[in-house]
């Protein structure tokens, strides 16, 4: 049962190295974005309020998203273990994932951190960018939203080292490298991924 949270800036490959956790460790991966979009497109009662919220231009609250989490953590891929992205993103947020997971007896495993010097991302996302069109994102924009993650994300990351859950990994490099690094800190921490297990049984 391994229960982790995932985190770093845009363009440090967060979602590439999410997607081979769950596949290595046999776990989903909750991204607060999927559950948006999932319960929007199937009319949840609460995709219904999302859909009103963000058409309307507004950020959707710590309260419903929360019940969303709630909901997705609820579901039976969930119950032995995950890998949360993108939440939690308030200090709210994260008292209220405490609780959640301690009324079940659980808490998180480790909490990984992407680390990634800015520069070589700007240069990273401006070179996707111009090769795929997008002449609005421009380098600016892209500093800009480097500073919202780093401004937003800081309290929480700061959280997560007082309790000694926090595992920062170098998020640049070759994309096997930088899984490899995730399994290396993760197996110091006695939290070995499904073909480790197996074979160590």
């Amino acid at each position: 049962m391994t229960r982790l949270l995932i985190v770093g800036p845009p363009g440090a490959g967060k979602g590439t190295q999410a997607a081979r956790i769950t596949s290595g460790y046999g776990v989903p991966d909750i991204s607060t974005g999927d559950i948006f979009r999932a319960n929007i497109k199937n009319e949840t009662p609460l995709g219904v309020q999302v859909k009103a919220i963000i058409d309307s231009g507004d950020y959707v609250s710590d309260e419903l998203t929360n019940a969303l989490v709630k909901s997705r953590l609820e579901e039976d891929d969930a119950l032995d273990g995950f890998l949360l992205d993108g939440y939690p993103r308030t200090l709210e947020q994260v008292q209220y994932l405490d609780e959640l997971l301690a009324g079940k007896g659980q808490a998180l495993d480790a909490v990984i951190q992407l680390v990634a010097d800015q520069d070589e991302v700007v240069a990273r996302l401006r070179k996707r960018a111009i090769e795929q069109g997008r002449t609005d994102d421009t380098e600016d924009a892209i500093r800009h939203r480097q500073e919202v993650y780093a401004r937003e994300t800081s309290p929480l990351i700061a959280v997560y080292r007082d309790r000694g859950l926090l595992i920062e990994v170098d998020g640049l490099g070759e994309i096997d490298d930088v899984a490899g690094r995730i399994a290396d800190a993760l197996a110091e921490r006695g939290i070995a991924a499904n073909e480790s297990s197996v074979e160590s049984a």
